[in-house]
């Protein structure tokens, strides 16, 4: 069996586990495990840009991913007009400052290279006076915004535009915040990165959690639009009756496929063009050089490659597409949860996925991200049903199988190191590893 063929029976293989679930659990069930595989699968694609192309060990993916949801929030949530009135102004300047001090102090350090320590005190003086300014300016302006109907409101909102141009701004935001990480910190070493990309990732998360007038922090932004219909419009469309009737089922249960379906073709299409882009790339003589790089950092330096500015241009790419999935992960849910990006646990899955796909390969990252998805989420009804079967000759209020039974919750961590362990052992390149 050649490689395609392979590479055919393993996501055929993906298609009747899922179809399986169809039938077994319902096809609404099915649909919503499809679009989020979707949108893991390219959150894969971005780990393995950075890890399979260049080598790049970072773990800041959830910060990235919550930078995607942000742009959600900012793109399609309504304004709040009593906000903005009462401190839009005053967060704009703000934020103006903020860019200027930033601006500066980087001249100041540039410009006073030959000047010893003082070149450290200036600069921090620059820094420290704008931080001051930036106080002055936003401190009182985000405490009236926040004052404006709290319950309900309490932050500036966004700009009331579609939703799906949240999903380019996201990679914009993603990249943008890549670019300045990758700046300070890709002079590290791989362990050291890791280190510093988790720290970033929990920082920005950190301030979303808690800069209401941004993101309402905690208390959640929900209700923001969708690109697909709704089902109430739907329900109460004859026309959709009617098509409902006419396929044997009724409206509800058919309205909730129509839209999961409508979810799966737009995110159906963002995965074939980062896949294919990703393909043309790493085909190209800038994806032969990347490997080089990866493969042998020395020997391309001494080639003449650019090795941190070739890691820094890998970095923004992987990080723009884990900003993308993160705004369509949003778009997916209608709401920016903050809480919801946790870091390690996240992380840790995706890395996973990429392991288990095949690092290197873009193939097998899309499979890895539907593999580890799907076994994440079905892994607690099938362990459930196991142990139902394990425990059917027991009491029903026996101890054992109670505590058995309470245990279901914990099967998808013992089940991904156990396909983790498997993998590794049968194939430790990865179910499509790297050509």
């Amino acid at each position: 069996m050649n490689q395609s063929q392979n590479n055919m029976m393993l996501f055929g293989c993906m298609a009747g586990l899922l179809a399986l679930v169809g039938i077994g659990q319902g096809w609404d069930v099915a649909l919503l495990l499809l679009n989020m595989c979707i949108i893991s699968a390219i959150m894969a694609l971005g780990v393995n840009i950075q890890w399979g192309y260049a080598g790049l060990f970072s773990i800041g993916s959830m910060g990235f991913a919550a930078l995607g949801g942000l742009a959600g929030v900012i793109i399609s949530a309504k304004p709040v007009p009593g906000a903005w009135q009462a401190g839009g102004l005053g967060v704009l300047s703000g934020i103006v400052a903020t860019v200027a001090t930033a601006a500066l102090g980087v001249y100041v350090w540039r410009r006073l290279a030959d000047y010893g320590r003082r070149r450290y005190w200036l600069t921090g003086a620059v820094v420290l006076a704008g931080f001051l300014v930036i106080r002055g300016l936003m401190g009182p302006a985000i405490a009236a915004i926040e004052a404006v109907d709290p319950a309900a409101a309490g932050y500036l909102g966004g700009m009331g535009l579609p939703i799906l141009l949240s999903w380019v701004v996201g990679g914009l935001l993603a990249a943008g915040a890549a670019w300045v990480v990758g700046k300070v910190s890709l002079g590290l070493r791989s362990d050291y990165l890791a280190i510093a990309t988790l720290g970033i990732s929990e920082i920005i998360i950190f301030i979303l959690k808690f800069e209401d007038w941004l993101t309402r922090g905690v208390k959640n932004v929900t209700g923001l639009p969708r690109p697909v219909p709704y089902e109430v419009d739907l329900i109460a469309s004859p026309a959709f009756q009617d098509f409902a009737t006419s396929i044997g089922s009724n409206a509800t249960a058919a309205a909730s496929i129509v839209v999961k379906l409508c979810y799966a073709g737009l995110f159906s299409a963002v995965l074939l063009l980062v896949l294919y882009l990703s393909e043309i790339a790493l085909r190209s003589p800038w994806g032969r050089m990347m490997r080089a790089i990866r493969d042998n950092e020395t020997a391309a330096e001494a080639m003449g490659k650019d090795v941190k500015a070739r890691h820094l241009q890998v970095f923004v790419l992987g990080s723009a597409v884990i900003g993308i999935a993160g705004a369509m992960l949003t778009t997916l849910d209608g709401q920016f949860t903050p809480t919801s990006y946790q870091p390690l646990r996240f992380t840790f899955l995706i890395w996973v996925m990429v392991i288990i796909g095949g690092s290197g390969n873009n193939w097998g990252a899309v499979l890895g991200g539907f593999v580890i998805w799907f076994f994440w989420i079905e892994a607690e009804p099938l362990g459930l049903w196991a142990i139902e079967l394990i425990t059917s000759g027991m009491a029903e209020n026996s101890p054992l199988r109670l505590h058995l039974l309470g245990s279901a919750a914990y099967m998808r961590l013992l089940t991904m190191g156990v396909l983790l362990l498997v993998v590794l052992r049968f194939a430790p390149r990865g179910l499509i590893p790297e050509k």
